[in-house]
């Protein structure tokens, strides 16, 4: 008599995420929650009326045009990371970071731009008021971005970041270039809605 095997089952492959990767994706959701319900609020109250209408600052362009640049240079800090070139991340970090305060101040001069042709923050008319917390909010959130950004460069500088350990690196870039895709799309629904 031959002996039957014992047929055991092997463990099914879990799927698994790096706690903090995972803790970074509900902030994501938090916030694109949070300009969803500002958009749709904006949609709102454009529909009753009393609505100024202006011309968007024309450095929005430019903050859009930097934005773009700043995640072009996000995304090489990742591939030197995975092919070690850890001068290079430095540099590209670096880089990032100093668009990313350009971001902040082409915002600063469309703040400008909305003063001088008589758009406040608070009037009699809420569209003028959106467009400063949009850009406001977003703000904020290229600041955290810049912070993160200084964080993974220490750690850069630290040789802590490096091919076999790319987690900050990934989860910064991922942050980053969340932020961009929220400028393109705040811009996108201020210029087809305003």
């Amino acid at each position: 008599m031959v002996p039957q095997e014992a047929h055991i089952d092997e463990p099914r492959a879990t799927l698994s995420m790096h706690p903090k990767k995972f803790a970074l994706w509900l902030f994501i959701v938090s916030i694109i929650m949070l300009f969803a319900a500002l958009t749709s609020a904006y949609i709102v109250k454009q529909a009753d009326g009393n609505w100024l209408t202006f011309q968007l600052p024309r450095t929005f362009i430019l903050s859009t045009i930097i934005i773009a640049l700043s995640s072009g240079t996000m995304h090489l800090v990742y591939l030197a990371a995975k092919k070690d070139e850890l001068k290079r991340v430095n540099i590209m970090l670096a880089a990032t970071v100093v668009l990313g305060l350009m971001f902040l101040a082409s915002q600063y001069w469309s703040w400008r731009e909305l003063v001088a042709n008589n758009v406040y923050f608070v009037s009699n008319y809420v569209s003028g008021s959106f467009i400063y917390i949009f850009t406001g909010l977003h703000g904020l959130h290229i600041v955290s971005g810049i912070i993160f950004l200084l964080i993974t460069l220490g750690s850069a500088l630290r040789l802590k970041v490096h091919a076999k350990n790319l987690a900050l690196i990934e989860m910064c870039m991922t942050y980053w270039h969340f932020l961009g895709g929220l400028w393109l799309y705040l811009y996108l629904f201020l210029m087809f809605n305003s």
